[in-house]
């Protein structure tokens, strides 16, 4: 009920050409791109078609890229080559996982490719084209669209990335109940592009053609030479049955959609609990304060309402829920105008103190509802999830629902989520963005107008039927329940809806115009609703359920998906491709995660990868990234068969690097000479250098470290040349927008200066370990001149003055302004007002840490990794390479995967990598220290 209604149809950066040699703008070509959208009883069915065609006289990789809805499943994908036809298999996640590390054992470019962004997720893939061919990628995804605030939206946003001949977006809406009006909205209906828009409406039936031509694509307001980047959004609402509400049915199926109108408005009992932490500082304290004076502004006369805030202790603005007139509000606008960030986050004692509220104000007639926002972990008072979400169940009772809302990315999501489905209630993240108000704002606007409490559907002869019970109905919402008629006698199946309005009971169960069948065509559309609204609230029974009730739950959900082709978080697709090509596996990322981007391992197949310094570097070197220290080892092995290697050897450094290359001197030191024949050096082969028996002494080489091969690498039977790069860590410094992040390597081991804040005597410094890509070894904070907390990954230790204390287990840690508090993998470490969460990750069996900083006053002399400011850039060219602009330099960039650390499921997130002097606008060694 709490979700958004809003269907997206998102298509960024929609098709990319990539090749070994500088295309041409001739090189590929979008000639046609459709959208089709077909919308049956609020079910919408969306197939995105492309077609491209490589215009050169060589095979070409070409990439699909788009962005889905997040409630979406994507439910089909089918490439079509040279009239063979390629359909995507879903499988469950284990046995596609199991696929993809295959693929990878065996030498194959592999990827799981996901991503989750504000409203959208992402779907990525690629393959190769022959010169002179075309290839269609065909995509069809699936979603139940929600209704919020008296309407639904069908929202298109096209940005392919070069005017496209033949675009075309087709719209089809049919609704059996009647459609009560429809508007088109968006930047892409407005002036230049608002004729390419035709809009037919009928009685139950609605078409929206969107045909732009190819000016058209280029003049309008969001238009530029890359084509269209905009929205385009069908709004639009049904009739409403002032009784029991539209049912349709099909052989054996059925679907309910209720939402009655002309029913009064309950008065309300609200509680709002808002987190004033120091992790609020800043614009998030600032939107609250902004969010909160609307929300007062919009409560009715007839409400009441209470209004707390907490960091380790809870600020009564009263003790007790008062009534919303003019005198009590002004006052409360005031008390939400004062409120300053400040302290840690007591969130049990606050939630538990919300519901004491509420539960001691029993109002016959009303409608309570507690809403939690917070920003962070608990990390004062309670700290244990499970324990806080137990005393807020046992608190809460059922006698009100819970929403929480998630401010930003340091929360933990998922325990707020489940602590709102344990209370009737639903979680939603608020993204720290320009317009995080608003989304507070709107989210309050979806719960202010309660009309029902205690909903209960009621089916006669229904079974399999999806959730029945609602705590609260909303003003412009809706309740939809799906299942299965016994028997499919449809003479024995009687709907009812029973519900409190206010201080009465009342009955809902005209069925006169409710059961007519919905058509043969419709039958397998129904029992999709019901299989989509299944397996959706499976996923959300999972978090609350544990032992065999969720293995069963669990199970049920796996089929389900299985049976319909429904990409969730228990599938993945596995992308069919022609033979010989790489192994993309798709899955649904979960709420929280960041973007994922696998890229191949490092490979040197082209005799350029082994030359001399003429050879260009830089920024962007590939997935591996990063440069060629003492200790890489190289590999010379059968392509394809990584772990049957010919020689091991290692690579030491003879040089610097070139600076105006990037390039790194390296010398070969052979190994094991039995495995390689005798009978020459290396042979210098047109398309790579062949190793073909040990040379007597070293062989110097400058090498480029260069990511891709070419297609026909894989399965060749004579020795290429890998390579595994030296020992760096690879950083990620983000963007306060939705933007990709910028990365960049630190060589390894090296101290590492991660926060110096001289005014308040606190530094911050870590010693990145000598694993690859394994994170910091120790980390220490000094925070007066003879006092140190050293973390490990197993323990803490503790220095003040010539007195030194070993942590091994969970204890709370105090020691002058540092308070440490663990719990389990998530160190928290508070300094006065400066808050740090230090992660403990696993790799190989080898623990290592990585800081996360929550909090900092800032100040003009603060430095230091941590201290850095968010990302600013613009992409200034695509092809033939990628160019950011940052301040008034242009750098080179290739997009990589990297691991964020950042969080705790270590998620891979695309990101653009350079330099680490171009991405800190800085030389790296400012940020050595010469001791912890």
């Amino acid at each position: 009920m709490m979700g958004r209604t809003v269907v997206q149809i998102s298509l960024f950066g929609l098709l990319l050409a990539l090749a070994a040699t500088l295309p041409s703008k001739d090189d590929w070509d979008i000639y046609s791109f459709h959208i089709n959208s077909t919308v049956t009883s609020r079910y919408a069915t969306t197939v995105i078609t492309s077609r491209v065609a490589n215009r050169v006289n060589e095979s070409k990789e070409i990439e699909f890229h788009v962005r889905i809805p997040k409630n979406a499943f994507i439910s089909k994908f089918r490439m079509f080559i040279d009239g063979q036809v390629y359909d995507g298999v879903v499988k469950g996640k284990e046995k596609a996982q199991q696929q993809y590390i295959d693929a990878v054992s065996h030498g194959q470019s592999a990827g799981i490719v996901s991503s989750v962004g504000r409203t959208l997720e992402e779907f990525k893939t690629s393959v190769t084209v022959a010169a002179h061919k075309k290839v269609t990628f065909e995509l069809t995804y699936e979603e139940l669209m929600k209704r919020t605030l008296g309407k639904y939206e069908l929202q298109i946003h096209a940005r392919p990335m070069q005017p496209v001949k033949d675009f075309k977006v087709d719209v089809y809406i049919h609704e059996k109940a009647g459609i009560r009006f429809v508007d088109v909205k968006g930047g892409l209906s407005t002036k230049a592009l608002a004729n390419a828009i035709t809009k037919t409406f009928a009685d139950k039936e609605v078409w929206v053609y969107f045909y732009p031509t190819v000016d058209q694509q280029k003049i309008c307001d969001s238009c530029g030479k890359h084509g269209m980047n905009g929205d385009l959004v069908i709004v639009y609402d049904v009739n409403r049955d002032p009784t029991l509400g539209d049912i349709k049915r099909s052989t054996g199926y059925f679907v309910h959609h209720f939402a009655p109108s002309s029913l009064s408005r309950i008065p309300k009992n609200v509680v709002f609990i808002i987190d004033q932490s120091g992790s609020m500082h800043g614009r998030k304290m600032h939107q609250t304060r902004i969010a909160l004076l609307h929300i007062l502004n919009d409560l009715a006369e007839d409400d009441y309402f209470g209004l707390i805030t907490f960091d380790s202790n809870i600020f009564h603005w009263k003790r007790e829920l008062v009534l919303a007139n003019t005198e009590n509000l002004e006052s409360a606008k005031t008390f939400a105008r004062e409120i300053v960030d400040r302290g840690a986050t007591n969130i049990n004692a606050a939630v538990l103190e919300g519901a004491r509220m509420l539960n001691v104000h029993p109002r016959e007639g009303s409608a309570s509802i507690l809403i939690l926002l917070t920003d962070g972990d608990p990390t004062s008072g309670v700290t244990n999830l499970e324990e806080i979400q137990s005393n807020v169940r046992r608190t809460i009772a059922g006698k009100f629902p819970l929403y929480c809302l998630g401010f930003g990315f340091d929360v933990n999501f998922e325990f707020l989520e489940k602590m709102a489905l344990q209370n009737d209630g639903s979680a939603r993240r608020i993204y720290e963005d320009s317009d995080a108000d608003l989304q507070l704002k709107g989210f309050y606007e979806e719960v202010a107008t309660p009309l029902l409490t205690d909903v209960t559907m009621i089916y006669v002869g229904g079974t399999n039927l999806t959730q029945t019970n609602f705590s609260q109905y909303y003003n412009g919402s809706e309740i939809v329940v799906a299942g299965q008629i016994t028997d499919n006698d449809i003479e024995t199946f009687a709907p009812q809806v029973v519900a409190i309005s206010g201080d009465r009971k009342i009955t809902f169960s005209n069925t006169s115009t409710s059961l007519e069948p919905t058509g043969t065509e419709s039958g397998d559309h129904i029992q999709r609703v019901w299989a989509y609204l299944t397996v959706k609230q499976l996923l959300e029974k999972m978090l609350l359920l544990s032992g065999p009730e969720e293995k069963k739950a669990k199970k049920e959900a796996l089929k389900l998906s299985l049976k319909y082709s429904f990409v969730t978080p228990l599938t993945s697709m596995v992308v069919t491709k022609p033979a010989g090509e790489n192994t993309d596996v798709l899955h649904k990322p979960k709420e929280g995660e960041t973007p994922q981007n696998r890229q191949p391992p490092f490979i040197l197949p082209a005799r350029t990868a082994m030359r001399g310094s003429g050879a260009s570097g830089g920024a962007g070197r590939g997935a591996g990234g990063g440069g060629w220290g003492a200790g890489s080892l190289l590999r010379v092995g059968m392509a394809g068969v990584p772990g049957v290697p010919f020689l091991d050897g290692a690579l030491s450094r003879t040089g610097r690097y070139h600076a105006e290359k990037g390039v790194p001197k390296v010398r070969l030191q052979h190994a094991k000479p039995a495995l390689l024949p005798s009978s020459g050096l290396v042979e210098d082969r047109a398309d790579r250098w062949v190793m073909k028996s040990i040379p007597a002494g070293p062989i110097v080489y400058d090498v480029l470290p260069t990511s891709g091969y070419a297609a026909g690498d894989l399965g060749k039977a004579y020795p290429l040349i890998t390579a595994s790069p030296g020992l760096f860590q690879r950083f990620l410094l983000k963007t306060e927008s939705q933007s990709a992040p910028v990365c960049f390597d630190v060589p390894a081991p090296v101290f590492l200066k991660l926060l110096h804040h001289p005014s308040r005597e606190l530094y911050v410094n870590g010693e990145l370990d000598s694993v690859q890509s394994g994170g910091f070894k120790r980390i220490v904070i000094h925070f007066s001149t003879d006092d140190h907390v050293e973390f490990y990954p197993k323990g803490v230790s503790v220095r003040e003055g010539q007195t030194t204390a070993h942590y091994t287990g969970q204890d709370n840690i105090t020691a002058g302004s540092v308070t440490v508090i663990r719990r389990g993998k998530e160190i928290d470490v508070a300094v006065g007002d400066t808050r740090m969460v230090i992660l403990v990750h696993e790799k190989d069996g080898k623990e290592f840490l990585w800081p996360v900083l929550r909090q900092l006053q800032s100040a003009n002399n603060t430095e230091g990794i941590l201290a850095l400011k968010p990302a600013v850039y613009e992409e200034v060219q695509r092809v033939p390479v990628t160019k950011l602009r940052i301040k008034d330099q242009e750098i080179d960039v290739t997009s990589v995967g990297a691991l964020d650390y950042s969080i705790v499921a270590l998620p891979i997130m695309s990101c653009w990598h350079m330099s680490a002097e171009s991405a800190l606008q800085r030389p790296l060694d400012d940020f050595f220290v010469a001791q912890l």
